[in-house]
């Protein structure tokens, strides 16, 4: 007899950093998308949630919708995923606007693509359905997708814990910078913060470095040097 669970593990797969993003068409709440080709040139914030009309994935969605302009800000635009129906999703989005406040978040208008994935084409390619939480809802899945449609960072959330919008923001920051510029961020790092600076590659210059005085760069061994940002 054969297992439904056992089946779906088979045909679920998902990126891993640094791998092409899946490429999909989808209708969504915004239109067809043809995913990465309407996203050239820009990072993507793809993520999913278990179900519409259920209240963590309610308090996402607002918190997402009014930092839209801020991570467009950065570049970046936002798609999201359930296995529901468009018919679904426009209905959840109204109630949103028209019934629901939230932490002073009220007449919240989802302005980004909802995407209806009902056959879970789009939610296998990434990895979005795992059997053992759910066979018939997406889990909380983020993908972080950099401007040559490359997987740049993954977050997975179990389905009672709702997201940190603020988080997914630092690391699109922290990314962007980190590519400019040619640096790494440590632990807790925030905007502002002091940025670390590429190991040296040899011992003489792990040596000079440690050696050499600098006002911008100060390094606390030969391997650990951070650059001022202040």
């Amino acid at each position: 007899m054969e297992n439904k669970t056992d089946n779906l593990q088979e045909a679920v797969g998902m990126p891993l950093i640094g791998d092409p993003a899946p490429s999909f068409k989808a209708k969504t709440t915004m239109g067809d998308i043809d995913f990465p080709a309407d996203y050239k040139g820009k990072w993507v914030i793809f993520f999913s949630h278990p179900a519409d009309f259920t209240p963590v994935c309610t308090t996402e969605f607002m918190t997402f919708a009014t930092m839209q302009e801020d991570f467009r800000k950065l570049n970046t635009e936002l798609i999201g995923l359930s296995i529901d129906s468009l018919y679904a999703h426009i209905a959840w989005l109204r109630t949103i606007k028209e019934k629901i406040e939230f932490k002073g978040m009220k007449d919240v208008e989802v302005q980004f693509p909802l995407i209806e994935d009902l056959k879970m084409d789009v939610s296998k390619k990434f990895g979005m359905v795992q059997p053992n939480a759910s066979t018939t809802q997406a889990v909380r899945a983020v993908f972080i997708i950099d401007p040559d449609s490359k997987v740049r960072a993954i977050l997975y959330y179990p389905l009672s814990t709702g997201r940190n919008m603020d988080e997914i923001k630092r690391m699109i920051i922290a990314m962007q910078k980190a590519d400019k510029e040619k640096i790494a961020t440590p632990a807790n790092w925030q905007p502002g913060d002091d940025v670390i600076v590429p190991p040296p590659g040899s011992c003489g210059t792990a040596k000079e470095r440690v050696e050499k005085k600098s006002d911008d760069v100060y390094c606390l061994d030969w391997f650990m040097c951070f650059r001022k940002e202040k």
